[in-house]
């Protein structure tokens, strides 16, 4: 017990030095990176957004805790006050313990994409306050300390990354045991085209979550990413003929049969 309070209480290593400084600082605004942007309020996040993973309104709805038209009608009523969350619990449409685990859930999850590396120079916009309101906040260190916990657990299951963002594809291999309900119906969406962020908006489920699921099944030898088209080289580049200003019929003809070759 002792050893496990002393890593709860050891700090995260720092996934980025401006969140550090921020959180430092107790200041408020939002943090924007290449793959999302995190919002601080006193130094905590309180919400994160990010385009690879469904967001608080997907979560509440696929999930049937709110329907989509009172979703609507608590963002018409109190998005311009930066209360939906306050007015979706007051309102009851939505009991409050179910808003902050649906919140909690979103905010992790889109935090765990946001601060993934990147080359790309954080920005950072000081009084920037989001819709959803307060919910509940969470410390950087706890955001971080999730994020790599993440971080880990994926690469314990399947230390390839490649399939996280590439669109994937079923390899054809029976499977050894009997695919659980939750990953068959992640298979069963596997298609050559859909990626796992478009597996999760259609599913209305966390994309880490659903991460984990396809590095299971890319374990167990049943999905991997789509080989990328390889770029055309030069010999296989078709030339066409040169065009004159005054074109005879036989050169026209080359030129569509050139055409209708590529």
């Amino acid at each position: 017990m002792t050893a496990a309070l002393a890593d709860e209480s050891a700090p995260a290593p720092v996934l980025s030095p401006m969140l550090q400084r921020l959180a430092a600082e107790r200041a408020t605004g939002a943090l924007m990176r290449d793959r999302g942007t995190l919002y601080l309020a006193d130094g905590k996040v309180v919400h994160a957004e990010s385009p690879a993973t469904p967001g608080i309104d997907v979560l509440l709805t696929r999930g049937g805790a709110l329907g989509r038209e009172g979703w609507w009608d608590a963002v018409a009523e109190a998005g311009a006050g930066q209360r939906v969350g306050r007015h979706l619990v007051d309102s009851g449409r939505v009991p409050g313990g179910a808003l902050e685990l649906c919140h909690l859930g979103a905010l992790y999850d889109a935090a765990f994409f946001a601060l993934a590396p990147t080359r790309t120079p954080a920005r950072f916009r000081y009084g920037v306050a989001h819709w959803i309101g307060p919910v509940r906040p969470v410390p950087v260190a706890a955001v971080q300390r999730e994020t790599l916990r993440r971080r880990e657990l994926l690469d314990r299951i399947w230390p390839d990354a490649a399939g996280d963002t590439a669109p994937l594809t079923r390899t054809g291999r029976p499977a050894d045991s009997p695919v659980p309900p939750r990953q068959r119906r992640v298979l069963e969406r596997v298609d050559g085209v859909r990626t796992a962020t478009d597996i999760a908006q259609e599913l209305g489920r966390s994309a880490f979550h659903i991460l984990v699921d396809l590095r299971r099944l890319a374990a167990a030898g049943l999905v991997e990413p789509v080989p990328p088209v390889p770029a055309a080289s030069a010999a296989d580049r078709i030339a066409l003929p040169e065009v004159t200003a005054d074109p005879d019929v036989a050169l026209l003809r080359r030129l569509r049969d050139a055409l209708e070759a590529l």
